[in-house]
């Protein structure tokens, strides 16, 4: 039997009555993700996805990679397979653990038994197995309370899994299963991580990025869609969609008092975002907020922002402090990116003392000056698509 890989469910198996078709689409976010890594053959059977490679050629190791993030699963084991009996068992764990357990200095088998035909029950099969392995490795002591190593025995319906302890991975729900937004992507530390984090609760994303030039450099762009390329792992196959924002700032700069700059700017955004979501049929819009950080995110000013959509805005990282935000980012590998010195048009135009608690219709009077159609209708027509591939 060849060694496979064990994908433990997290909250999916909360689902109920519709738990299935999330199976069902967490298994082919699997098969898509693990495709590059050779054939494997995916299915699930109670409350674990099994993915067993079909022939010896097969990249296990980058297929366990790929598992750990793919969102769904909560916790991933490479395990060998064997016949269901004390002594396959046994075996099993002598040779295929035989490196970890020459290391360790305490051990302990934990059993589980979800085949209740099984003659003998999960803790003496835990006994037997503990037993034989004291006498094979007379090095280790048994401790069941801090063990160095965990043998873990799983004896299911086909065969019975030996492995060592599970590695955590993703969480959250199957991506595609709660809808697609489209998420406000800069070149900051904050909106990777709030896409990140709304993709965990299994949202399909599509970017929408605005530049400025020449205000703005071609290696500020170049930023952005590495930073998208970095979350591709998570968030699957993402496509960015760069809007052109530089006429759109010089009107704002010239027709509209100083301190309403960056409100009246963020709400031009929001429009656009919208816009497209319109057009992908998208649920949702998505920003990386953060109640107080800047002027523009008191209550005030959201609420100024959020006028002029009709969709729910979701900002994850609303409660978060920014040592958490940071965190998260290192976790995920954007941080690095998001640091590199070149601005994105936020930082165009910046006021010098901005407005934090902002009136709705004063907002609109000032925008009365603009001809709002007209910009947002020339930055849309010469929107450009990235297509970011894994």
């Amino acid at each position: 039997m060849r060694e496979m890989i064990l994908c433990k469910l997290g909250e999916v198996v909360l689902k109920g009555l519709n738990r299935r078709s999330f199976e069902m689409r967490l298994m082919a976010n699997i098969r898509r993700r693990t495709q590059h890594c050779g054939k494997f053959n995916v299915y699930s059977k109670q409350s674990t996805i099994y993915v067993e490679p079909t022939g010896d050629n097969c990249n296990l190791e980058g297929a366990y990679a790929a598992c750990r993030q793919i969102f769904g699963i909560i916790t991933v084991a490479r395990a060998l397979p064997c016949e269901k009996s004390k002594e396959a068992i046994f075996e099993t764990a002598r040779t295929y653990l035989k490196d970890a357990l020459v290391r360790a200095h305490s051990f302990k088998v934990e059993t589980r038994r979800a085949d209740k035909s099984f003659p003998m029950g999960s803790i003496q099969v835990s006994q037997w197995v503990g037993g034989e392995l004291h006498d094979a490795f007379p090095h280790l002591t048994v401790d069941v309370h801090q063990p160095e190593l965990t043998v873990f025995v799983e004896i299911r319906e086909d065969a019975a899994y030996v492995h060592a302890p599970a590695e955590p991975a993703a969480g959250g729900l199957p991506l595609g299963m709660s809808g697609s937004a489209v998420s406000l992507l800069s070149g900051g530390i904050d909106s990777p991580v709030a896409s990140y984090m709304i993709a965990k609760r299994g949202v399909t994303l599509e970017m929408i990025h605005f530049f400025s030039p020449p205000y703005t450099s071609e290696q500020a762009k170049e930023k952005v869609l590495e930073l998208a390329k970095l979350l591709t792992p998570w968030c699957g196959r993402l496509n960015v969609y760069i809007i052109p924002f530089t006429e759109i700032q010089e009107a704002i700069r010239t027709g509209c008092p100083e301190d309403h700059f960056t409100l009246i700017m963020r709400r031009f955004m929001m429009r656009l975002a919208q816009k497209l979501a319109d057009t992908l049929r998208c649920k949702a819009l998505v920003t990386g907020e953060n109640l107080g950080q800047v002027a523009s995110q008191t209550m005030e000013a959201l609420r100024v922002s959020e006028d002029v959509v009709n969709v729910p805005v979701l900002r994850p990282l609303i409660g978060m402090d920014k040592e958490e935000i940071i965190r998260i980012a290192r976790q995920i590998g954007t941080f690095d990116t998001s640091i590199l010195p070149y601005e994105d048009c936020g930082t165009v135009f910046t006021p010098r003392h901005p407005k934090t608690k902002p009136h709705v219709e004063e907002v609109r009077e000032m925008e009365a000056a603009l001809d709002v159609e007209g910009l947002m209708q020339r930055a849309w027509d010469g929107r450009e698509l990235v297509k970011v591939r894994f």
